[in-house]
């Protein structure tokens, strides 16, 4: 397929297509839609930013032209891609095709919620808590849903929702067409595949563990107490949005105050705030009004702001599959764009798994401060040759600190035990040396003066003037 006007399509739905000037499909929605407008079940992946969503909206609402009496029900990980989702779609819808939609989402009214069902829309478009809540109510009724769209489905099972899933699918006919994509295929979605979907067709376009080819990537390496200071620095010589990724809700709130304090026009967004900010946040970061976006994982899925030019990773994610998803805000539709990630000591770890999941030929990257803990492991290895410990390497170059079977004879032999813990008889009086809390005494010249003694310690509580 070369272009939209080869589908077998609806005519006004060609139209919308026309107005929006959608001419050349991408991979996903070459390869994706022709099998969608036939009925059949597709469990697909693509790199993010390659138009996932006009795919599953174009065969919905093309179904929902041809047949007058089934609605389509599409289920999204995060509020704001369910309200992104919604954009879309209701851009490709006119008032003609008599297809109204609702957006049910957490965090806002449920009053306007209950007035968008009473419509009657036939494209549902929701998260899994809120749906749930209005199944529960009986104020939403699935029974004559037929399209069924699972998007960013790896995500929605890292945020605990399969079983609200399964509790959603449940209310859904038996005989309904399924779409699920996903930017990963871990076990637990393909479990979901075979229990939900009819012999799927598997479509996956591009290699989902590497970042888009335009994106140009950049790597810093700093020490923990100048990131804020090299931050700074980037951001002057960065020109247009910037969205800066940290690890922490309060770490961004922090990082706002910081930035406001030193000139900069930002704002911040993560799951702490009330939606009514979080969607006005996301409205001036799109419009302009805001260069500078400071988030958590909360914007690393399904935000598509095509104005973003740079992504700084502050801080790197915890799982090494969002490193990529993070990036890839940036670059979008065919675009150009930059990444940059700051890289401490402590990163090292995480940093050498996410190079591994992109490249997994590649070698491990040397530590840096390699030097330094040679000349600390020296340092050690000085300090304990007085020991009786076996001073030798073993075959994976890690330091063997195990004694030796002549010292562990001996040391049986010194004091005087056969099974493997210590014991300590007190009543014994001789100058032999006896074991108490980890230290050697001994009763030589010096008056021996124990320290643990119960009288000595009383004493010395009751001098004490507090």
């Amino acid at each position: 397929m070369e272009n939209f006007a080869q589908l077998n399509l609806n005519e006004k739905l060609k139209k919308s297509i026309l107005r929006l000037q959608f001419k050349i499909p991408t991979p996903i929605q070459a390869q994706a839609i022709p099998i969608a407008l036939l009925g059949k079940d597709i469990l697909g992946t693509a790199q993010t930013g390659t138009g996932k969503t006009l795919c599953y909206g174009i065969a919905c609402i093309n179904k929902l032209l041809i047949d007058k009496v089934s609605s389509g029900l599409i289920i999204c990980p995060t509020r704001e891609l369910a309200v992104q989702v919604g954009d879309v779609l209701n851009s490709l819808i006119e008032n003609d095709m008599n297809i109204k939609s609702a957006v049910l989402i957490g965090g806002e009214s449920m009053i306007k919620q209950f007035k968008q069902i009473s419509k009657r829309p036939r494209l549902i478009i929701g998260t899994p808590g809120r749906l749930n809540d209005h199944l529960k109510r009986k104020s939403l009724k699935l029974g004559n849903t037929y399209f069924l769209v699972l998007d960013e489905t790896d995500r929605m099972l890292d945020m605990g929702f399969a079983p609200q899933i399964e509790q959603i699918l449940k209310y859904v006919p038996k005989r309904h067409q399924t779409l699920l994509f996903s930017a990963t295929l871990p076990r637990n979605i393909i479990n979901i595949a075979e229990k939900y979907l009819n012999e799927p067709t598997r479509i996956r376009v591009g290699s989902t563990t590497t970042p888009i080819e335009k994106i140009k990537q950049e790597v810093l390496h700093v020490n923990e107490s100048e990131k804020y200071n090299r931050l700074l620095d980037e951001l002057y010589n960065r020109k247009g949005s910037i969205l800066v990724f940290v690890k922490t809700k309060r770490g961004a709130d922090k990082m706002v105050e910081r930035l406001r304090r030193d000139g900069h026009h930002c704002d911040c967004m993560h799951g702490n705030l009330r939606q009514s900010k979080r969607q006005r946040t996301l409205i001036n970061f799109r419009s302009g009004k805001v260069r500078i976006l400071i988030s958590t994982e909360l914007a690393a899925r399904g935000l598509d702001v095509p104005s973003i030019q740079h992504v700084i990773n502050f801080h790197l994610p915890q799982v090494p599959e969002d490193f990529i998803h993070r990036i890839g805000r940036t670059a979008r539709a065919g675009a150009e764009g930059a990444a940059l990630t700051f890289i401490t000591p402590n990163d090292r770890q995480m940093w050498n798994e996410i190079q591994r999941l992109i490249n997994p030929n590649m070698k491990k990257e040397k530590n840096i401060y390699s030097k330094f803990n040679s000349r600390k492991n020296r340092k050690f290895l000085k300090t304990n040759q007085n020991k009786n410990y076996s001073s030798n390497f073993n075959k994976n170059n890690k330091f063997d600190f195990t004694l030796s079977r002549f010292d562990k004879k001996n040391k049986k032999n010194r004091f005087k035990f056969k099974n493997k813990k210590y014991k300590h008889n007190p009543s014994k009086k001789d100058n032999s040396r006896f074991f108490s809390q980890d230290k050697f005494y001994k009763k030589g010249k010096k008056k021996y003066k124990n320290p643990f003694n119960s009288k000595r310690r009383n004493r010395r509580r009751k001098s004490r003037p507090f």
